[in-house]
């Protein structure tokens, strides 16, 4: 196969700078003198060329050589990666098939390897797994300006093995800039950071949030040989903020080379004056806040118990902007539609903020990339979250901050109509809820519109560019007017205020926002597997309690129709394809028998521990320990996999068996 001459220079350049990299001129000196100094030991004859490239492949230098050059593309790669051929790295090939991706020797690299962990004293205690033995593990996630990387999960250990190398591009900003080099002076200018989020996944598959930290990899440009080696400290998360975790070993490399590095103190200089730019916005904005909190609480003194949340802490304990936490986010073809949106958050896992001991509930709102990559959080997390994504559709969108039953604080989503109308969206189910406003002053004859969702108060609303207060005589959800107009009901913050300190890249300190990335699980894989451990599980219980198993692959078959039409339900609120699934079974259950199904929905896909939620329905613990005569049994699976690892199992028990009175 030839190549076009380009792609001929941009290969030979990516082997060169490879070879140069491992050092091959040094070791095949070594190999060379140490075949030399053998052969001359033994009296034997001159070196030929083919004796100098037999003792290579003995060493197993050629083998290296082949092995290490693969250029991948990582297993979680986002949807700008087909515009931005930049979410490269080098990966050990036997761990899953990768595609490869082309990288232009035109564009500016920032290679960064992890080289293992050091003092993460949680694990001091922990046994060296067995081969093959299933275990806890650690994985590191990477965000660099709209790329994304995910590292193999690796045991946990006091040192974990946390060895890796991500090629990430440093691309310019300008219109008509992005295919060119980025020189020293523009990277300089560039403030976003790497930010590296470590999850910890148990033995049952759930996700712990260990550290976010984000690395300021400028200081390599001040390196003198252009490399530079960091110690990151990581530290804990929430109530655990100031308490370090463990120690990553980084090294940092640009690639191509510079060919004139900056001065250290350059760099220094440009970091602290980004700090300082950033801490004069932000006390502006603090000034303003509590002068604007102060206006606010002279309205009406009643104002002081409502729920108006102006700041809230991240997962690393730094107080922000409520606005902060929502952004424009568009998902390209992940995602097709609000109401998909809605689904997709909904079927990220709810979990409150660890705390440790009692007392009251732990607040804490998490950045993008910590919530997408834990793939669980808390009302606030789901709430942003959905905001962003209707906004990035377009809709006029706020999260919403207040309470639901027992005055339990709580937060959720709203939509704006052009006709006036309001949508309240639910971000734990993706329930949509058409708000109908009680008149206080109509006559008590005149039948009032009774309220469908379960929100009571609220307090104020807000999205990436707007924060309004809620000062109507009542915060009662059912008696409030959303006239954002209307001074004399909402108290809204300076739209320019806000921007100061929330916009993208109004400052340094704000966490840069991340794409979605596709679906890490393959839908008809993952099925098959679950749908076999299901049918073992379930023999396996008939077989404990004296029953034999026959299955009917048929039945099992039908039930897909069936699935699937729940699925779509979730997704658009409108239930189709049930008729053509009702008659089917009536075909295929004959005269005189009776048929049982149960459905049921979970977000993960342990096999055990679905099967055991199951059998504490009566009803489904009915269909699987069924008695009587000609008795078939079936069983589906379908999982629909979303975004980031988001996934919808549904799986489907049936039975059919003769009638006998």
């Amino acid at each position: 196969m030839s190549l076009p001459p380009e792609k001929a220079t941009e290969l030979k350049q990516i082997i060169h700078d490879h070879l140069i990299k491992m050092d091959i001129h040094g070791k095949i000196r070594d190999v060379l003198a140490e075949t030399v100094r053998g052969d001359g030991q033994h009296g034997q004859r001159s070196l030929s060329e083919e004796d100098f490239i037999h003792a290579l492949q003995r060493r197993g230098i050629v083998e290296d050589v082949m092995k290490d050059l693969h250029f991948t593309n990582d297993v979680s790669h986002t949807e700008a990666d087909s515009v931005n051929k930049s979410a490269t790295r080098f990966v050990d090939k036997n761990i899953t098939q990768l595609k490869t991706t082309n990288i232009s020797p035109l564009r500016r690299y920032l290679y960064l390897q992890v080289l293992g962990g050091k003092a993460f004293l949680e694990h001091l205690q922990e046994p060296e797994p067995l081969p093959g033995q299933v275990c806890s593990t650690f994985t590191l996630h990477l965000h660099f300006r709209n790329q994304r990387f995910r590292s193999k999960p690796v045991p946990c250990a006091c040192e974990p093995d946390l060895q890796e190398g991500f090629l990430l591009e440093v691309h310019r900003d300008g219109p008509g800039d992005a295919s060119k080099m980025a020189d020293a002076t523009t990277m300089l200018s560039i403030c976003d950071p790497v930010h590296m989020v470590l999850i910890k996944t148990d033995t049952s598959g759930d996700t712990t949030l260990i550290s976010s930290y984000f690395l300021d990899w400028r200081r390599v440009l001040g390196a003198p040989t252009g490399k530079t080696s960091v110690s990151a400290e990581l530290l804990g998360v929430g109530s655990e903020c100031k308490v370090a975790v463990g120690v990553l070993n980084l090294k940092l490399e640009l690639y191509p080379p510079l060919t004139e590095n900056l001065s250290p103190d350059v760099v220094t200089t440009q970091q602290s004056l980004e700090r300082q730019k950033t801490a004069e916005k932000e006390r502006l904005f603090l000034v303003y806040a509590k002068q604007w909190w102060q206006e606010f609480l002279e309205i009406r003194p009643s104002h002081q118990s409502k729920l108006v949340k102006i700041f809230a802490q991240d997962e690393n304990g730094v107080n922000r902007p409520v606005c902060s936490y929502v952004r424009v986010l568009r998902a390209g073809r992940l995602l097709e539609s609000p109401r998909q949106a809605a689904r997709f958050v909904s079927l990220l896992a709810q979990e409150r903020a660890p705390v440790v001991g009692g007392g009251v509930r732990q607040e804490q709102w998490c950045s993008m990339m910590a919530f997408l990559c834990r793939n669980k959080g808390d009302c606030e997390d789901h709430a942003t979250l959905l905001c962003s994504l209707l906004l990035g559709f377009g809709l006029d969108a706020y999260v919403c901050v207040g309470t639901k039953a027992k005055n339990v604080p709580y937060t959720w989503v709203m939509t704006c109509g052009t006709d006036g109308s309001i949508t309240f969206w639910e971000s734990f189910t993706a329930h949509r809820y058409l708000h109908r406003p009680i008149d206080p002053d109509a006559p008590p004859m005149v039948p009032q519109p009774k309220p469908t969702h379960p929100y009571r108060t609220l307090g104020c609303v807000f999205n990436n560019k707007r924060f309004l207060a809620n000062c109507q005589p009542s915060d009662a959800v059912e008696l409030c007017v959303f006239d954002f107009t209307d001074g004399s009901r909402w108290k809204a913050m300076s739209e320019e205020a806000v921007r100061s300190v929330c916009a993208p890249g109004s400052t340094s300190s704000l966490p840069p926002t991340p794409p979605l990335c596709s679906p890490s699980v393959a839908p008809n894989e993952a099925s098959n597997q679950l749908e076999l451990e299901m049918r073992y599980l379930l023999a396996e219980h008939r077989k404990d309690l004296g029953l034999a198993t026959v299955w009917d692959d048929h039945l099992s078959y039908l039930l897909s129709a069936a699935l699937s039409a729940y699925e779509l339900e979730r997704c658009t609120g409108v239930l189709c394809g049930n008729e053509e699934f009702q008659d089917a079974v009536r075909r295929a259950v004959p005269d005189g028998h009776t048929f049982k199904g149960f459905p049921i929905h979970f977000l993960h896909r342990n096999a055990r521990r679905a099967f055991t939620t199951c059998l504490r329905s009566a009803f489904c613990e009915e269909i699987v320990c069924c008695r009587g005569d000609h008795v078939r049994l079936a069983v589906r699976v379908r999982v629909f996999a979303y975004p980031e690892a988001a996934c919808a199992v549904w799986i489907m028990f049936a039975c059919k068996y003769r009638s006998v009175l």
